[in-house]
């Protein structure tokens, strides 16, 4: 027997209109490539965002084409996620911080048809115009003034083509399952590879982030999202957003600590979305001007761990208390949130710490369970790594034009990540499997040793990787950035960790460098640090 339920798709545009209706005044304020400060409504949004679909229509665009943007947060890139997903086409956003090759890649991978592009990004496309062929015109997104002259083919005006186009449009309807947006993962070997998600899968994860287990977000929030558009769709805030009419204050192009915190001052956010290397420019700001950021709240942090460092100064200094979330690309991409409840808040504020370090445990729709080499479910002890599997409605099932089946296992996607969960289900992401360090039979988590030694006073940044050791097999090797005018010794770091980490743990060099690489989305990039020192203790 079947339930008697109404069967409607769940598209994009579903929220946008239910936005429009329902939370027409939600405030969207954006710091602008031209750098001045915009501001206007959801329900300008969505008048915006039917433009941009008569413009698609227009153009011949097919349901399922792929229609391109290399932009910054802000209202423009806003109306692009919805006026193209709802229109039936697939919103394609393109990473800036790839390599020129890999850009090339992913386009033509991709066979976009228009490429969207925010005034910083044009001579990006213009470099590589030659190689992406295939790609029919660009849109600059800026006002007719600011239009620069420039030698890509087919350019326009985004403000002069929208103002042409009619505001009336009726959303079509279609299959939920449809693709609605694409994102290419940055890994740090081979090409990018493609993940495309659905209607569906999008409008599932907009509504479960949503709740106080997840992001809380609600009307009476402000939220100042500074992880990219361009990265895994902002970590689905922006659908989040329509659903709740919670004010979306965008910062642009400025992502340093003063133009983060002239936003915060100016529009009082009580949540901000970022990684850690964000908050330190941020935090380090805030003490050289001597300031508390006030209306914050709660600081989500997610692409990479956050040191038990910056959640105790958040805290202590700013009152506000850091969400701990893990996800991937592949999971569109939230899969645990270490949110405020009532277990949290009545620990004792160590013990609080240590567990905030935690990723937290799976929002509904995610399942999560630890493996060993021959995939058998290890025990939910707190204790014991294995490789961190999950699956769900919002998780990849396959990579976009790609017959690679080596991470998925048995309805399982394998993360590549090795972790831990405790009996309360809190996961700890102990390290990435190619990272971890196995010395002696045991197992070394770079990542808690990096944030152990980022602790320091006079460390600016810290990497720790595995170098090959006569006795050992592998030893750490700590790779550290000193602060401005610190002459801070090896001695002195080991003093530092000597009661923080176990005495075995120790790094056998510590090693004081100008700079560390980075991914795309802000990782350490430890593939050429592995090779390079690979043999430092055995020289």
């Amino acid at each position: 027997m079947l339930g008697q339920m109404m069967e409607r798709p769940l598209l994009i545009s579903g929220l946008l209109e239910h936005a429009e209706i329902t939370h027409p005044d939600a405030g969207i304020v954006s710091r602008r490539c031209e750098g001045d400060i915009h501001r206007y409504t959801m329900k300008d949004a969505a008048v915006r965002a039917r433009k941009v679909a008569n413009l698609l229509q227009r153009w011949g665009i097919q349901q399922g084409d792929r229609i391109a943007t290399l932009a910054w947060n802000g209202y423009r890139h806003y109306e692009l996620y919805f006026g193209v997903s709802g229109y039936g086409a697939v919103l394609h956003t393109i990473n800036p911080r790839l390599f020129p090759e890999q850009l090339v890649y992913i386009i033509n991978h991709a066979e976009d048809r228009w490429i969207f592009v925010d005034l910083t990004f044009v001579p990006l496309l213009e470099k590589i115009q030659d190689q992406i062929t295939g790609v029919e015109g660009f849109v600059v997104l800026c006002d007719e003034d600011k239009m620069p002259a420039t030698s890509l083919p087919n350019a326009h005006c985004y403000e002069t083509l929208i103002a042409a186009e009619s505001d009336v449009f009726s959303w079509p309807e279609f299959d939920e399952r449809a693709a609605a947006s694409m994102c290419y993962t940055s890994g740090t070997t081979g090409n990018p590879k493609g993940v495309l998600y659905s209607h569906r899968s999008t409008v599932l994860h907009a509504m479960a982030s949503i709740g106080e287990e997840a992001l809380g977000l609600a009307s009476t929030s402000c939220f100042l999202p500074v992880v990219p558009m361009f990265h895994v769709n902002a970590w689905g805030t922006p659908y989040s957003a329509a659903i709740t009419g919670a004010k979306q204050v965008f910062p642009g192009p400025g992502m340093d600590g003063a133009s983060l915190w002239e936003l915060i001052e100016a529009e009082k956010p009580d949540l901000l979305l970022g990684v850690p290397t964000v908050w330190l420019m941020l935090l380090n700001h805030m003490d050289s001007i001597g300031k508390k950021l006030d209306s914050v709240q709660n600081v989500v942090i997610g692409g990479a761990a956050a040191p038990l460092s910056m959640i105790r100064k958040f805290q202590e200094v700013h009152d506000a208390f850091v969400i701990h979330a893990w996800g991937m690309t592949e999971m569109s991409p939230i899969g645990s949130v270490n949110s405020p409840n009532i277990h949290t808040l009545q620990l004792p504020l160590e013990q609080r710490y240590a567990l905030q370090a935690k990723q937290g445990r799976p929002v509904y729709g995610v399942e999560m369970k630890i493996v060993d080499d021959n995939n058998q479910e290890l025990p939910r002890d707190g204790k014991t790594f294995g490789r961190l599997l999950v699956r769900g409605p919002w998780i990849i099932n396959g990579y976009y034009k790609n017959a690679d089946r080596s991470s998925f296992i048995d309805g399982w996607f394998d993360t590549g990540d090795v972790a831990t969960i405790d009996p309360n289900n809190y996961m700890h992401i102990v390290d990435r499997s190619k990272d971890v360090i196995k010395s002696g039979g045991e197992w070394i988590s770079s990542i808690d040793l990096e944030n152990a030694a980022v602790g320091h006073p006079e460390l600016l940044e810290c990497c720790v990787i595995g170098a090959h050791h006569p006795k050992w097999d592998e030893r750490p090797l700590l790779l550290a950035i000193r602060k401005e005018g610190s002459k801070v010794t090896e001695d002195e770091v080991k003093e530092f960790l000597s009661d923080k980490i176990a005495k075995w743990w120790m790094p056998d060099a510590v090693i004081f460098v100008d700079s560390l690489p980075h991914t795309a989305t802000g990782k350490l990039l430890k593939v050429d640090l592995r090779k390079e020192y690979e043999n430092y203790l055995i020289q």
